[in-house]
């Protein structure tokens, strides 16, 4: 176990927080003034961790808070932390696997399954697109860029190829029969693929999941991309997404959809490192407590 001293786990604490607070300035500001932005509020609306909870610093599996002069570091009071015979404060893994544990073994799979995959650049966020068609309300307060007529055009001339769950079940019924897959919630681990921006999305979820477990740095490196993703998401998808100063990505043009794929695979790079991090987390709980 490495064990930070109090200065360390004193300084990472407070640059968590502010890191934090700095990425959550925008959302915090807008719920104070009963104003809603349709890309950046879906990390709060969607996923169910609010700002403050973002906010708490965990040092992660494996790290241990030495004592300062006041005595054990606050994280000792917690849920599954610990405390031993010389202060040092640390995540007690048993006691989250007793709890967490089919949790920590679902995102393990997953994530390892995921990983073992070719990323899948071709889909061109049309799932977005498949969300609106036929269809006369939308979830998003905000025009069309195309108009219905030109967005349902667009959805029956490609293929639409959605693997992930979470996404296709949004699809308009109209829509659901055009989806070369049929993902179900059965058979998420067998289909989710690393180019999928929803999944690369997803390791904000799973990192909060994870509670404890999850470094502070990690867990907000997960919202930050998580962020970005939400941003191509909607650039690339059927609404004008102008008066939130955001560029449209034309998916339906062949400049937007190699515009698309590039940013697509730099996410996937990203997400990568993210995921791995993640899955070693969870095998070092599983292991250490012969959960596996």
């Amino acid at each position: 176990m490495r064990i930070l001293d109090e200065g360390e786990w004193r300084a990472a604490a407070a640059a968590h927080e502010a890191r934090a607070d700095e990425l959550t300035a925008g959302h915090r500001a807008r719920k104070a003034a009963r104003q809603k932005h349709a890309i950046e509020d879906f990390l709060f609306t969607y996923y169910s961790t609010k700002p403050g909870q973002l906010r708490r610093w965990y040092p992660g599996a494996g790290v241990g808070l030495a004592p300062g002069p006041d005595g054990p570091a606050p994280q000792g009071g917690w849920r599954w932390y610990s405390t031993d015979a010389d202060g040092v404060v640390s995540v007690d893994l048993g006691q989250f696997l007793a709890e967490r544990g089919e949790t920590v073994r679902f995102v393990h799979r997953l994530l390892e399954a995921t990983a073992s995959r070719p990323a899948f650049t071709g889909c061109f966020g049309l799932h977005e697109w498949a969300m609106v068609y036929r269809q006369a309300e939308h979830r998003h307060p905000l025009p069309l860029r195309l108009g219905q007529a030109g967005t349902d055009a667009v959805v029956e001339s490609h293929p639409i190829r959605c693997s992930h769950f979470d996404a296709f079940r949004f699809f308009t019924p109209e829509a659901v029969g055009l989806n070369k897959l049929q993902p179900a919630r059965e058979t998420q681990v067998q289909l989710e693929q690393p180019g999928c921006l929803h999944a690369g999305m997803d390791l904000y979820k799973w990192a909060a999941k994870l509670g404890p477990l999850v470094p502070g740095d990690l867990l907000l490196d997960c919202f930050d991309l998580a962020l970005e993703a939400r941003r191509l998401d909607m650039a690339a998808s059927p609404y004008d997404v102008s008066s939130y100063g955001e560029g449209a990505v034309a998916i339906e043009t062949a400049e937007g959809k190699g515009e698309y794929v590039e940013r697509q695979r730099e996410l996937a790079l990203r997400t990568a490192g993210l995921r791995s991090r993640l899955t070693g987390l969870c095998s070092l709980a599983l292991e250490s407590t012969g959960s596996v």
